[in-house]
């Protein structure tokens, strides 16, 4: 990023720190509160995706959870100009860390660490953190469509030093920074199309999962380590590292990528199913069907 465009995302964060963030909740709840009732395509969705994953509840529960998951986003984009303000010295206000064993476990080994997070709690500030508890991370990620946003996104993902590494042809120099015992962050828990992955049960439906992280594991030997950053009552986040992942390596390419895979889905749906308000239900998580494999294939 520019010197120039750094300055003015500065100024921009700066000045929308200047309120108080009990107001600028109270605006981003209302506001997405709004969007929750005005955009039909959205709620259908969320409620869709809910209705299917926990078809024991009724529909007001349901609709509680679906509004909570906006609760959420708008909870998000709130704290979002606090980022700044968050330092080595203050950031246990607003983060506590557990499990931090697994992660002295996994970087023990020597080969690097794939950090498996979700769209889950305040993903953004868990990224902000990292740096700040653990240590800095290479993360692999998409660029936005929206110019101005990915700037700000950039802005504050390396602030503490860490590095952003877009998606694509990128896997030869993922496994050079794991050979450095370096730690990559890696999103996997959203839809895509049949070439890019698996098709692995998520809340009892097939779900086409990226197999991404799953090769890289196999490739490299690094360990997987899962984290979530979930919200308590109180406001404040936990970030939750969970037990390294057990990786399957039978010589088997495509069972071991499939059950590798399996395994970090699974390990999702359990956060989610634990905190089902703070997950992404927007995105349409089983829009690849398992016909268009058999088409494709």
């Amino acid at each position: 990023m520019s010197v120039q465009k750094t300055r003015l995302t500065g100024i921009i964060l700066f000045c929308a720190r200047c309120i108080p963030l009990t107001i600028r909740k109270l605006f981003f709840q209302f506001l997405f509160t709004l969007f929750y009732h005005l955009t039909a395509r959205h709620r259908l969705i969320t409620l869709h995706n809910l209705s299917c994953a926990f078809p024991e509840k009724d529909m007001a529960e349901l609709i509680r959870i679906a509004k909570g998951a906006y609760r959420n986003i708008a909870i998000m984009a709130a704290e979002f100009f606090d980022m700044p303000s968050i330092t080595p010295h203050n950031v246990h206000k607003w983060v506590e860390l557990e499990g931090r064993e697994h992660y002295e476990a996994g970087i023990a080994q020597g080969k690097g660490l794939l950090y498996f997070v979700a769209h889950f709690g305040n993903w953004e500030l868990m990224a902000f953190v990292t740096p700040l508890l653990i240590k800095p991370m290479h993360v692999i990620y998409r660029p936005l469509d929206n110019p101005a946003l990915d700037n700000i996104i950039e802005y504050l993902r390396t602030m503490h030093g860490n590095v952003l590494i877009p998606k694509g042809g990128i896997g030869k120099r993922v496994r050079e920074l794991l050979q450095e015992n370096q730690l990559i962050g890696v999103m996997s828990d959203q839809n895509v199309a049949t070439y890019e992955g698996v098709f692995v049960d998520f809340f009892g439906r097939p779900a086409c999962t990226g197999v991404g992280l799953a090769a890289l594991a196999l490739r490299s030997e690094a360990p997987i380590l899962p984290g979530f950053l979930v919200r308590q009552k109180s406001g404040k986040y936990k970030l939750i590292l969970k037990p390294l992942v057990e990786v399957s390596r039978t010589g088997d390419q495509q069972r071991d990528l499939l059950e590798n895979t399996q395994r970090c889905v699974k390990i999702v749906e359990e956060a989610v199913r634990e905190h089902p308000d703070q997950w992404l239900w927007l995105h349409q998580r089983w829009k690849t069907k398992t016909h268009q494999a058999d088409k494709n294939g």
